[in-house]
């Protein structure tokens, strides 16, 4: 490996021993960038892996709460603003007990190219809290979410960081923090994206990271001069990102027969393919967010897995889309042995280096989330255009959009891997094109 890198890699490993999800994300992105950093001597002579691993801003702070019994409780949070060359911090809130300085690190370093990816104007940043809103009642939720903002609200603004959902934090928890963020600045603006639309939010944005990631499914299929068609998919979760993958997938004429849980997984071999299934999965989560096994109950010819993972079942296509690390090398040679045709990541680093690493070896097609899941984050960019002119785009328009730009990070992938010789390799063509958007404008900009 280029030497430089590997100085770079042993700082962050010195510096950070504990932060064991922002390491691996910093040596994907900084080895598959090799390539690069060999062919343009300016990228050393400026520092600048040294300087791009580093967040701009990492804020952590208190947030205390009172439950429904007058009880009083103390939750920590996180705002991680990790890069501004290209445009404000954009990234989502988490409410999740895993929630660390290191899982918000790696989230906003993930953020920061998959931002220049979409070729919107957006930097990196991610956030969230080690508050869990399972069990909770919405007037906890609510209170949580004020006082979450109570703090946020100053490191905040629609053209310095703009922050939207993510695991946790759905619709209602954005509603709550916006609310609170409007009434403590007096002043309505474009701040949050994730919205209601009643209140400047953009048709498609809960579906947008799910369709997206069928987009690129669809053009990686393409290339080999295939469909969706009569594919079938295992996806992980049941939440947003599932849902919208689900929908986009029976509209294309592919089928997904495997959705999962905390509790286990699901297989349908019918397919999660009807409005009425699609429309259960949301409800699925006001019942219970920890249990998939709800959805056999409703449509008793699916089957239930306890405590397993959808990766044993033989599909065409895999979409991990639920946590990070969760696929593991064994859930990759299972897929391997079962002829699986591609694997997608939608959820952040959804694969571990084992799992993406075998599918590469093996020449499965492998779509980092870094470019696959980047259509939920382009649809927020959307929305805060939509904001900043005052107007409403029509479901077509949006959808067209997000289609547009999700075919344009495919091929800026698959250009920019083979211009560097490693033809049909997602990770180096993502990781490349993001981190070179991003290091051209923080050397334009100066030592800042």
């Amino acid at each position: 490996m280029n030497a430089y890198i590997t100085k770079v890699l042993d700082g962050i490993k010195a510096k950070n021993p504990w932060e064991t999800e922002f390491i691996q994300a910093a040596e994907e992105v900084l080895e598959s960038i090799a390539p690069l950093i060999d062919k343009n001597p300016k990228y050393q002579a400026q520092n600048i892996l040294e300087r791009i691993v580093e967040p701009e801003r990492s804020i952590i702070f208190k947030v205390p709460w009172m439950d429904d019994k007058g009880q009083y409780h103390v939750s920590r949070g996180y705002r991680v603003q990790f890069n501004s060359a290209i445009g404000p911090y954009k990234g989502g809130i988490r409410f999740h007990p895993s929630v660390t300085l290191s899982s918000q690190k790696f989230l906003a370093f993930e953020q920061t190219f998959k931002n220049a990816l979409t070729s919107l104007p957006m930097g990196g940043g991610k956030g969230g809290a080690d508050f869990d809103p399972s069990g909770k009642t919405e007037n906890e939720i609510m209170r949580f979410c004020q006082s979450f903002i109570n703090e946020l609200f100053r490191h905040i603004g629609p053209d310095t960081d703009v922050p939207a959902g993510d695991i946790g934090v759905g619709g209602r928890e954005v509603g709550f923090m916006f609310g609170q963020y409007k009434r403590l600045v007096n002043h309505f603006t474009g701040v949050y994206t994730g919205k209601g639309l009643t209140f400047g939010g953009s048709i498609l944005r809960p579906e947008a990271t799910g369709f997206g990631a069928i987009y690129f499914t669809e053009e990686m299929f393409k290339l080999k001069g295939e469909s969706l068609k009569d594919k079938t998919i295992s996806v992980s979760g049941f939440g947003n990102v599932a849902w919208g993958a689900c929908i986009k997938a029976s509209e294309l004429g592919a089928k997904v027969v495997a959705i999962s849980g905390p509790d286990g997984y699901v297989f349908d071999p019918d397919g999660v393919s009807t409005k009425e299934k699609h429309d259960y999965l949301t409800e699925m989560l006001l019942i219970d967010r920890n249990r998939v096994e709800t959805y056999v109950k409703k449509f008793p010819n699916a089957k239930f897995f306890a405590g397993k993972r959808p990766w044993e079942q033989k599909v065409d296509i895999a979409m991990p889309c639920a946590i990070q690390n969760e696929m593991s090398g064994d859930d990759a040679k299972q897929l391997v042995e079962n002829g699986v045709k591609a694997v997608v990541e939608v959820s952040n680093m959804g694969c571990t280096p084992e799992a993406w690493k075998l599918f590469i070896e093996k020449k499965i097609p492998f779509g980092p989330g870094k470019a696959a899941n980047a259509g939920g984050v382009a649809t927020s960019g959307l929305e805060m255009s939509q904001n900043s002119m005052r107007l409403s785009w029509d479901a077509a328009e949006v959808d067209k959009r997000l289609h547009t730009i999700m075919v344009n990070i495919h091929k800026t992938c698959i250009d920019t891997a083979k211009e560097f010789g490693f033809d049909g390799n997602y990770v180096v063509g993502a990781n490349i094109a993001g981190f070179k958007k991003v290091a051209d404008a923080m050397i334009a900009q100066g030592l800042v």
